[in-house]
């Protein structure tokens, strides 16, 4: 049985992560930070199938034991301060936890099992920030736009430099935007839908945003999960965009919630330029060329079914209502 340690274990794509892996016969780790509350939502209906440590990636110590202790096959490192706003206000913080705990976790796998475990590192397309090419590849330089998206670039580099410096099995996949019903209300996707699903059951009348112009490539989160396990899975370690190479404004994601609630977005979207970032990434889109050739791996779920599953998910929460009975791969 192959076993798997995953950082950030409780957030949105850890969660989908060991689901994935339990499907495919993993005995599943995930390590957790030690707070006054604990937030174990996403993992929930888990409890019981997957083993969770209690480790940091500010302490190098608690991450060299964590890997000792559960020896595994592959690791996934998924913890960081991933919320872009916040890294303006925590650029400290963002750059401990997104570059310098991504050094704290290779350096304990190279300490420990460099030739036999498989390290996954998540970084994100925010690293290519003010875009040098459209759309963008594995070789599209990186100008990152936030200090959250520094940090990213950091953690992508020091991977490619533990692969080449000690030949280590390391891959970088470079997420686009990944959403699901598990998202973070404050990011706009789930913002919106949370919001959208408010206004319909009258406890809200209106929905403030920043910037309606700007242009992401949305996919579904289950299955960018699945990239990163099949990257882990080859002969050879290497890097991949993972996107949908479809490009939508955040205006159209808006049309689109709201007119799954069957209202009229014009009516209670308001502007907020406080809601505007101090350098704004205004498009990326992803080439995921690569690892559709490489990898086999391609996109399910459209950016359509996507938004339609986050608001009806959030209309049943707010009503206390179970969550529907989503499909696999879609609604």
């Amino acid at each position: 049985m192959k076993r798997a340690l995953i950082t950030g274990v409780t957030g949105q794509d850890g969660s989908y992560l060991a689901e994935l892996l339990l499907e495919k016969g993993y005995e599943v780790h995930g390590t957790v930070r030690r707070s006054s509350t604990e937030s174990f939502e996403r993992i929930e209906h888990l409890a019981g199938k997957i083993h969770l440590h209690q480790a940091d990636l500010l302490d190098q110590l608690s991450i060299i034991d964590v890997v000792k202790e559960t020896d595994p096959h592959e690791v996934y490192n998924l913890a960081a301060q991933s919320f872009v706003p916040t890294s303006w206000k925590q650029p400290m913080l963002t750059g401990q936890f997104t570059a310098l705990g991504v050094t704290q976790v290779l350096e304990a796998i190279r300490l420990l099992g460099k030739d036999r475990i498989r390290f996954y590192q998540a970084s994100s397309s925010e690293m290519f920030g003010k875009v040098q090419e459209v759309p963008q590849r594995e070789e599209t330089p990186f100008w990152p736009r936030s200090p959250y998206g520094v940090a990213k670039v950091y953690g992508h580099w020091i991977t490619v430099n533990y692969r080449e410096s000690y030949n280590m099995f390391c891959c970088s996949g470079i997420l686009f935007n990944h959403e699901s019903e598990r998202r973070g209300k404050e990011f706009v996707t789930r913002k919106v839908t949370d919001g959208v699903a408010r206004i319909k059951l009258g406890l809200a009348t209106e929905l403030k945003l920043g910037n309606l112009d700007a242009k992401r490539d949305w996919g579904f989160a289950g299955d960018y999960v699945r990239a990163m396990w099949l990257m882990l899975q080859q002969d050879k370690p290497d890097d991949f965009v993972v996107a949908t190479g479809e490009t939508h404004t955040v205006k159209r994601l808006v049309e689109l919630a709201f007119a799954a609630a069957g209202l009229d977005w014009q009516k209670y979207v308001k502007l907020d330029p406080a809601l505007v970032r101090p350098a704004e990434v205004e498009l990326l889109i992803g080439d995921p060329a690569k690892a559709q050739r490489v990898l086999g791996w391609k996109p399910e779920v459209t950016f359509e079914q996507l938004v339609e599953r986050m608001v009806k998910a959030d209309l049943a929460r707010l009503q206390g209502k179970p969550l529907p009975d989503f499909k696999a791969r879609g609604i």
